[in-house]
């Protein structure tokens, strides 16, 4: 485990605060999912755009016209 110091304004700070008591966990706690959740966002987001380098659009086509022409169901409209 790491320690590191932040410098928070202080209405981010206040309510952090709140929240953590809110949610019945400490503001390390709340920073430190915060935090994960960016970072998985960020690597989401990176692993995606690598995905869609290796695309490629002729097979795209050839899957999508496989699919039955059709209209959606109620549910999925």
């Amino acid at each position: 485990m790491s320690t590191i110091s932040l410098r928070l304004p202080e209405s981010l700070h206040k309510k952090a605060r709140e929240i953590a008591k809110k949610e019945n966990t400490s503001i390390n706690q709340l920073v430190s999912s915060a935090l994960a959740e960016k970072i998985s966002s960020l690597m989401a987001e990176e692993y995606i755009e690598q995905r869609a380098k290796k695309s490629n659009k002729e097979k795209f086509k050839k899957a999508l016209s496989r699919v039955a022409d059709s209209e959606p169901v109620e549910f999925d409209r």
